[in-house]
């Protein structure tokens, strides 16, 4: 029979650098290449951010960050792999646009995405020439502006992560901070003020094209349901721009808890504060609140934020232990978020074969224990890993069914007659009990599970 399926066609090499060699005429600029510029001198940038943006280097790395990063396609549907052969045709009149200062911008396309705590996140995807546009200028700005933030800031900026965040905040807690104001901004991104924002962005940048640039990204309007809604406030998380756009407003944040003398770390919009006693931590949460509704105009979500102590509230993913020295711990709701994504995957309706599973479940908690590998407790990890097998096993024995397969089975994996028995139930205990009975786990060691490939926490943790 015939496979209708369409093969991809791979390009010749000719053809290939053919193309290559096209889009690179196509981003060539006119003007002379501008010499580099001191990050610590807004005077040098102010009349050449433009320039800077459509410098060819500038411009193919952007091309190659948003290539990488792939993404959905916005509202006309034009997919990133599309990209480079649009802007080969079309590159020349945008280039002008943007210099003229008279680039529109299509409307983001509304996506929502299931939050880990429950509710949605709401996203806005530009299309892929917006996005690339975006990338190209937020790679200028982050290079003029980002010597210039605070070093307590650690979101969406090179060289920093939320690991050196974590581990800032553990310092506080060594030396004696035993208090924490957690502050949880309410849908930041979804109402920055513009006036606000652009206020911030014209004291570090003159050149108006760029000023007209970033406020017409701002209010290029979502499409929703196929309807077109203006967008009055609001960063769209999904944009390169918005996250130096949310540093830039809440670096004036940064500034006053500096200028008070506050020990604080910042990651995007969670911000912690490390004090020494309660008393000082309602003084700082009623000021720093009144201070971000009347200079930002941003609200404090009061469900979410609190002073508490530093085990009690937890802070990207991760707790302390009370212990001294504090200890890195894995919150308990991210612990709850994992055993939640490990039942969806160990479920027996799914479908999939042993060996598919374990391998979804690899990739899964390769990514996982990347990021939560670096705790400081590894008989948390041990739990898990206990817990993991236990979900396996019961699943294996479900899928057995009945009684006399599984006894079958167990007798095939070197259990005698009586423990085979034993293992394969009577009927008046469920799997989740009966998978933990000794003949069961005799059956279906450790060992067996890692000569499946099941991942072994620990051996990837940083602890």
């Amino acid at each position: 029979m015939r496979d209708k399926r369409q093969k991809k066609r791979i390009k010749p090499a000719s053809e290939v650098k053919e193309e290559s060699e096209a889009l690179g005429n196509a981003l060539r600029g006119f003007e002379p290449q501008m010499a580099a510029c001191d990050t610590e001198s807004l005077a040098v940038a102010e009349q050449q951010i433009m320039e800077e943006m459509l410098d060819q280097g500038n411009l193919e790395q952007a091309l190659k960050r948003v290539m990488q990063n792939q993404g959905a396609a916005g509202i006309d549907r034009m997919t990133v792999d599309k990209l480079p052969a649009y802007l080969v045709a079309n590159w020349k009149t945008i280039r002008h646009e943007l210099l003229q200062g008279t680039y529109v911008p299509r409307a983001v396309k509304r996506v929502e995405i299931p939050k880990p705590t429950g509710g949605v996140r709401q996203l806005g995807i530009p299309s892929v020439v917006d996005r690339f546009i975006q990338q190209a200028l937020q790679q200028v700005l982050q290079k003029h502006w980002d010597g210039q933030f605070s070093q307590y800031s650690y979101g969406f900026r090179p060289g920093k992560s939320q690991h050196q965040a974590i581990k800032q905040a553990q310092q506080y807690v060594s030396s004696g901070l035993r208090y924490v104001v957690d502050i949880d901004l309410e849908k930041f991104f979804d109402r920055v003020n513009h006036d606000v924002l652009m206020g911030r962005v014209a004291k570090r940048v003159s050149d108006k094209r760029v000023l007209k640039l970033v406020r017409a990204f701002l209010n290029s309007g979502m499409m929703e349901d196929g309807l077109m809604k203006p967008t009055e406030e609001g960063v769209p998380q999904g944009g390169p721009l918005s996250p130096i756009l949310s540093n830039l407003l809440l670096d004036d944040l940064d500034q006053e808890l500096e200028k008070r003398g506050l020990r604080f770390v910042r990651y995007a919009d969670d911000c912690n504060i490390y004090v020494a006693s309660q008393r000082a931590g309602d003084r700082v949460m009623e000021s720093i609140t009144n201070f971000l509704s009347t200079r930002l105009r941003l609200k404090v979500n009061e469900a979410k934020s609190a002073v508490g102590r530093p085990w009690e509230r937890k802070f990207l993913g991760f707790t302390f232990t009370w212990t001294e020295p504090p200890r890195r711990r894995i919150a308990p709701t991210a612990l709850a978020r994992v055993k939640a994504k490990i039942r969806n995957l160990t479920i027996r309706k799914r479908g999939s074969t042993l060996t598919d599973v374990i391998e979804e479940l690899n990739s899964y908690l390769r990514g996982w224990i990347n990021y939560f590998g670096f705790c400081e407790t590894p008989t948390v990890l041990q739990a898990l890993e206990k817990w993991i097998r236990h979900k396996l096993r019961c699943l294996i024995w479900k899928r057995w069914k009945r009684g006399s397969t599984r006894y079958q089975r167990l007798r095939a994996l070197g259990l005698n007659q009586h423990q085979a028995a034993l293992g394969a139930g009577n009927g008046s205990h469920g799997p989740w009990r009966m998978s933990a009975t000794p003949p069961v786990q005799a059956a279906l060691t450790n060992a067996y599970f890692r000569s499946l490939g099941l991942l072994d926490l620990r051996c990837y943790a940083n602890a």
